[in-house]
């Protein structure tokens, strides 16, 4: 922490951690946020719930070598761990509580394969192709150089690796970033919090090297949306868009607090992606840029129900625009016609 970030908030992220637990009333967001103690038991909570149930359906299967990027207390390493993956544990932070210390004290006490390694994700020490997974939940958000960091976790995977990234808070505009911070319960303490946009986001990630599975928008997953349960978010889309065919589909253009929740799921190009004319490909881009284009009309639907400032929106209209030719060059490729 810098000496005017230390002026400014004052206590480390595990002193903030430290503090809400000892908060009266607190008790059901300490553990949603798997800060409760004893941690092997928050860490087998997590491995049991839903939000880790429907991530594991996005492994990679065989299980391999994983790299769990930003592991805070450990709990997403022991998940991987626990599912035959040989963890790699990348986290900065020597806490005993919720950084590094905590990761060793788990793999000891769990007898899991789980290595920990303190370093920054945007200088990653490890050889290019190290790893068939990267798995970093809440852990885009953070970093200091987005584009960087999904360019380290492109080189240290291996070609057709996947990269998962869970509970990423997202803002539509630049003025909604301080909105998001004065709501965030630990933020005014630390100081760690940020959001990006979800243009910023895919660019980051695609511009890496990586094709995008799916992007899963807040009210598409439980990995999103637990410790609620899907029978509350129909409830919800019910109350909320009561006249919609797809409640759901209203339900994720209607409820944009700034800070809300993405999943991005990815692989690592096979190949570079423009080098011939290999249809398998083609097609995988193609896929691609419609997951990317679908997202991002979400967004520009939104907008359009409470249309910003004109220079607000034009970026995402940029790059939703961007897609729309990007679908209609691979087509003509697969079709094998001349770009």
């Amino acid at each position: 922490m810098s000496e005017n970030m230390a002026k400014q908030f004052p206590m480390s992220w595990e002193q903030a951690v430290e503090w809400l637990r000892e908060q009266p009333g607190q008790e059901a967001l300490v553990k949603a946020c798997f800060f409760d103690d004893p941690l092997l038991e928050a860490a087998k909570r997590f491995h049991q719930s839903e939000e880790w149930a429907q991530t594991r359906k996005r492994l990679p299967d065989p299980s391999g070598k994983a790299l769990d990027l930003g592991a805070g207390r450990g709990i997403s390493s022991y998940a991987l761990a626990k599912d035959g993956f040989a963890v790699t544990a990348l986290e900065p932070d020597p806490s005993s509580l919720v950084g590094a210390g905590a990761i060793r004290s788990l793999a000891e006490e769990s007898g899991l394969p789980i290595t920990v390694v303190q370093e920054w994700g945007e200088q990653l020490p490890f050889p290019d192709h190290s790893f068939d997974l990267a798995h970093g939940r809440q852990v885009l958000h953070h970093a200091r150089d987005l584009p960087g960091l999904c360019c380290e976790v492109a080189r240290v995977l291996k070609p057709g690796g996947v990269f998962i990234a869970t509970r990423e808070h997202v803002v539509d505009r630049p003025e909604e970033l301080p909105v998001f911070l004065a709501g965030h319960p630990l933020h005014h303490l630390y100081g760690g919090e940020n959001a990006f946009s979800l243009p910023q986001y895919v660019a980051a990630i695609e511009e890496a090297g990586f094709w995008f599975s799916e992007i899963l928008a807040p009210f598409d997953s439980a990995i999103n949306y637990y410790p609620a349960t899907l029978e509350q978010v129909n409830a919800l889309a019910k109350q909320l868009c009561p006249s919609a065919p797809d409640k759901i589909a209203a339900l994720r253009r209607t409820c944009r607090t700034p800070g809300r929740l993405f999943t991005f799921v990815t692989e690592k190009y096979p190949c570079p992606p423009d080098s011939g004319q290999d249809a398998t490909c083609l097609r995988q881009a193609l896929q691609s840029a419609k997951v990317i284009r679908q997202a991002l009309t979400d967004t520009l639907c939104a907008f359009a129900a409470n249309p910003p400032a004109p220079s607000a929106a034009s970026p995402v209209r940029g790059i939703a625009h961007r897609y729309g030719k990007k679908v209609l060059y691979y087509l003509r490729r697969l079709c094998g016609r001349q770009s």
